[in-house]
């Protein structure tokens, strides 16, 4: 197996200048190409033990999300692992199935391997990445917010809610429930604080909260939801999902109930993964989620290569996709 020694010679240039090149440091462009052709010629392939010895880190990132089930995480994932293996990264995938305590394990684990940086939806607002951040280990946090001040990706979470409420009012739908995840999670929180913002505006309801319901971001809590609701004295004549997993669990019972849009409304924060129903039937609040990813991995790289700036926010857009069926009767 060729060294680093002989790489050198055959390119003429030193081997500090091949480490450099190797380790991903600034070179010429002109010596790194007398490098990569030595380096190609010779079939010379890095030590990773070593480098991994010297840079006292690994080359692995950890992605740490709450539901690797929901295609919304796994879409983010794919962006994170796109960005990290083309830099030279790999990515070890942890589903916290948002239990902090699962989560806490993980994040340890993270500094225990020596992991380059991690990527991380937080399970709950009461995260806690003191170790890591001691140890100045490179964080970016997507989807949701953490009490640290690191880097993060989010989506305009009170605007998905508002919107979806905004166009089944435009619709015509005049009494519209919202079905959210967990209290403490930030997303469910500020999507439904959109959805309250459009129907007080409205003037829907004396008690806006009494057509609010909480519940797990999956299919089984967007059932459970959406059941409470249809069973309500005076129920709901259309919906707010606040996660795509909640809406498909929705839309399940109200087909059971003979209640399929139009006739009653139904928008959704996130894109479908899977229905029986025509895709026109129901508004969607489409998320970038593969962005969200590519996004956030860029930023920890730039950190893991010594960016050193003030944390950064990125928020990124939402759109959304109204229904096309025909309009709500008048009720």
């Amino acid at each position: 197996m060729a060294t680093i020694y002989e790489v050198a010679a055959l390119a003429g240039v030193s081997p500090a200048t091949v480490s450099r090149v190797v380790n991903g440091q600034r070179v010429s462009e002109e010596k790194a190409a007398l490098v990569r052709a030595a380096a190609a010629e010779l079939n010379f392939t890095p030590n990773r033990t070593a480098r991994t010895l010297r840079r006292q880190n690994s080359e692995v990132i950890a992605l740490v999300l709450p539901d690797i089930e929901n295609p919304y995480f796994t879409s983010m994932a794919r962006g994170v692992e796109d960005v990290a293996r083309a830099a030279g990264y790999s990515v070890v995938l942890c589903n916290t199935d948002e239990d902090p305590a699962k989560e806490a394990k993980y994040l340890d684990i993270a500094i225990s391997e020596n992991m380059a940086g991690v990527v991380l939806a937080p399970a709950s607002d009461h995260t806690d990445l003191q170790h890591l951040v001691a140890r100045g280990r490179p964080i970016v946090a997507v989807d949701r917010s953490t009490r640290f001040d690191i880097d993060g990706v989010m989506m305009n979470n009170r605007q998905g809610g508002l919107s979806a409420a905004q166009t089944l009012v435009d619709a015509g739908y005049r009494r519209i429930a919202c079905i959210t995840g967990p209290r403490d999670i930030e997303t469910a929180a500020e999507r439904s604080n959109g959805w309250r913002e459009i129907v007080t505006r409205a003037g829907m309801f004396d008690r806006p909260d009494d057509y609010l319901r909480y519940s797990t971001f999956r299919v089984d809590g967007g059932r459970t939801a959406m059941q409470e609701l249809l069973a309500m004295e005076n129920p709901p004549d259309a919906v707010v999902a606040a996660n795509n997993l909640m809406g498909v669990g929705a839309l399940q019972v109200l087909t059971e109930t003979g209640l399929t849009p139009p006739a009653f409304g139904v928008a959704v924060v996130g894109d479908l993964p899977f229905t029986t129903l025509p895709p026109a039937s129901v508004s969607i609040v489409r998320l970038p989620a593969r962005h969200m990813g590519v996004t956030a991995a860029r930023m920890l790289l730039e950190r893991i290569d010594g960016d050193t700036q003030p944390a950064r926010t990125v928020v990124l857009r939402n759109e959304i996709i109204p229904a096309t069926s025909v309009p709500a009767p008048t009720v």
